[in-house]
């Protein structure tokens, strides 16, 4: 998915010279091929969230795009309100390990439902990337551990995926 957005971004800005577009995307193909080999993204164990958590994505999506698109609050400040009431809810049941997960996943929706108007027009399109986001947060349990973004690059995952089935279709 990296490679496909870069060669978009370098043709779309180098689209009069083509030379420059191969050579800075050469150059960007081998800053990635940089950091996947010497960085340490690997694991060995695979562990998945559970559903009952993953469905606070799609929540968290829809409550900050209808807080923005309702309200005079814009999307940076619908998201930080619906991130700080998310993070009281561990303080219901101070025991439990499903309030302590479900802040997180309701931010990582959140950045779906800060998707702007002509990426989202309708609410349909907000719950379908929540949901796309919801399984991506899923599976990427174990994955990118203690590197910042990933809760905004699952989401963007989330968003892209369904705008890029919503092209095709």
């Amino acid at each position: 998915m990296q490679i496909i957005f870069l060669i978009m971004i370098a043709k779309e800005k180098y689209d009069a010279d083509n030379f420059a577009a191969i050579v800075v995307l050469v150059l960007m193909i081998m800053t990635l091929l940089f950091g996947y080999n010497y960085l340490d993204l690997h694991h060995d164990d695979y562990g998945y969230e559970k559903l009952s958590v993953a469905i606070g994505v799609p929540i968290g999506a829809v409550l900050c795009y209808v807080l923005h698109t309702t309200t005079d609050f814009g999307s940076v400040i619908s998201a930080a309100l619906i991130g700080v009431l998310a993070s009281f809810l561990p303080l219901l049941k101070k025991d439990s390990e499903y309030f302590k997960k479900l802040p997180f996943a309701i931010y990582c929706g959140v950045f779906v439902g800060m998707s702007s108007l002509e990426i989202a027009p309708s609410m349909y399109v907000v719950i379908a990337g929540g949901l796309a986001a919801g399984l991506f947060y899923m599976l990427s349990k174990n994955l990118f551990v203690g590197m910042g973004g990933k809760l905004g690059t699952i989401a963007f995952g989330g968003v892209v995926a369904v705008t890029l089935i919503n092209w095709i279709s």
